[in-house]
């Protein structure tokens, strides 16, 4: 894993560039959006301070426009509060489409599973319609913030939730908290589709599989 240094740490050169690149008459709208965006996230001053390993004297004087954030800040900050650093900035985001036609939902491979998204990029939750070859990332076991929806389109799914295991047919569903460790499987050698809604935006892949688990089979 890659070191960082605390985004409270003294500022380096890049630091300094990357604080500077902000112009000043950019101050006025990060400042106000720094505190409307952490509101929008429901923490308090101090648990977002903490989440972001500033003080919260700190992060009030990035909000009251005292100091001038550097980027480390800024991408802390951003994935804390479940946002990009352009809407930090104020930066005006391009409207979206509500519907996403068929045509447009071009298939994406990862890990052995096949993606379409289903939603709009972007938003608080994101949509996909998923197809899960069976034997595949059967022993992946995921554990993040925020919550998680499936409903089964085609074949059987052996989802497990913590210690137990559900298995799932066309028309069920399931909705939980996605701390819980979580893995799922296709039941049958022709595998699954699903419908699949998470809240998660930010993290990166490798901060949701802990991978498989020793002497356990999925």
């Amino acid at each position: 894993m890659e070191s960082m240094s605390s985004p409270e740490s003294e500022p380096g050169p890049a630091d300094s560039l990357a604080a500077d690149s902000l112009a000043a008459d950019a101050l006025p709208a990060v400042a106000p959006q720094l505190r409307a965006l952490r509101r929008r996230a429901s923490l308090t001053l101090e648990a977002a301070a903490r989440s972001a390993g500033l003080s919260p004297a700190h992060l009030s004087r990035l909000e009251t426009g005292q100091r001038q954030p550097s980027l480390p800040m800024l991408l802390a900050l951003a994935r804390i509060y479940g946002t990009t650093v352009s809407e930090l900035l104020g930066e005006t985001v391009t409207e979206r489409d509500a519907v996403v036609r068929a045509a447009d939902m071009e298939p994406t491979a990862a890990g052995g599973w096949t993606y379409w998204q289903a939603g709009a990029a972007g938003r608080g939750m994101q949509a996909l319609r998923v197809q899960v070859p069976y034997g595949s990332q059967g022993d992946i076991v995921r554990v993040h913030p925020g919550e998680e929806w499936l409903y089964v389109l085609r074949g059987r799914l052996r989802l497990r939730l913590g210690d137990t295991t559900h298995r799932l047919g066309p028309g069920d569903s399931a909705h939980f908290d996605s701390l819980t460790p979580h893995r799922i499987a296709a039941q049958d050698p022709d595998g699954t589709e699903l419908l699949f809604v998470h809240t998660l935006l930010q993290s990166p892949t490798a901060t949701l599989c802990l991978g498989p688990t020793p002497g356990e089979t999925p």
